[in-house]
């Protein structure tokens, strides 16, 4: 079926989807775009609802068409026009899904005997969200809490951020007081990034069951992370500037854990 009209109700849908949490909240559906963001979600199980495509666009990335129709029944051939409209970047290949939620709780995390957590507090920026997650895919991290964060993680711009590494990691969203507890009843490890009465990220034995915790870049972390850590630690500032996007930060701690577990 061939869709041309941007009035037309699955359209109307698919934006209400993009431009609105409380409606993918409610309906517990989500979007993402692109031939290797789909490829993943599909890879992790995840339920393809529904697709949009551009056959014009589609077939230059090969014979794809007929992959993505064995996921889902419900496909659409949709116009350039319409894409241009509802698509966040032009180069996603001519290709949209609408995907099932899956529930992102802590009882839901299998850990392996040595894990490496990140754990993000308060975080507002999808962009900063979907790079952390990226990150995370990078180095093999085993899970990703999102604790009291003020975007949802199946925003669109999280995902596009991600390149679909929102697929590729166990994900926990809770509260700050959820995950401190259970990351304490694993005997985790629970590293807080802060400036204040902290030492050297490098100084800090991160070899064994590791959870690093990182708050806002302007309010940093609550109080209850910090009573309750293992360790705190730092990336030294040696210019002006007091603190560091919380994605690089993330990056540089993460890769830290990964260079002393691969030379220990």
């Amino acid at each position: 079926m061939l869709i041309s009209s941007t009035q037309n109700q699955k359209i109307k849908d698919l934006l209400s989807l993009l431009d609105k949490s409380k409606v993918r909240r409610e309906k517990s559906l989500f979007t993402a775009e692109g031939i290797r963001e789909i490829r993943q979600a599909a890879a992790a199980g995840y339920n393809i609802r529904t697709l949009f495509y551009v056959p014009e666009l589609l077939s230059k990335h090969g014979n794809v068409t007929e992959e993505f129709s064995r996921l889902c029944n419900d496909t659409y051939e949709i116009t350039q026009q319409i894409y241009a409209k509802i698509a966040y970047r032009e180069s996603t290949e001519g290709i949209i899904a609408v995907i099932k939620e899956k529930s992102c709780t802590l009882s839901e995390i299998t850990l392996p005997e040595n894990p490496l957590v990140l754990v993000l507090e308060n975080i507002e920026k999808p962009g900063n969200m979907g790079a952390v997650l990226r990150t995370a895919d990078a180095a093999n991290a085993d899970a990703v809490f999102f604790c009291d964060c003020k975007t949802d993680i199946y925003n669109p711009n999280v995902i596009r951020s991600s390149l679909g590494s929102v697929f590729t990691r166990q994900i926990a969203v809770c509260s700050s007081k959820e995950a401190c507890s259970w990351l304490m009843q694993k005997g985790i490890n629970i590293f807080t990034a802060q400036l204040q009465d902290s030492e050297l990220y490098y100084e800090s034995d991160m070899t064994g069951p590791t959870a690093i915790i990182m708050g806002s870049e302007d309010k940093g972390l609550t109080e209850l992370w910090r009573k309750n850590s293992s360790g705190k630690i730092r990336i030294p500032m040696l210019g002006k500037m007091d603190s560091l996007n919380v994605s690089v930060s993330a990056a540089i701690l993460c890769f830290e854990a990964v260079r002393q577990r691969l030379t220990k």
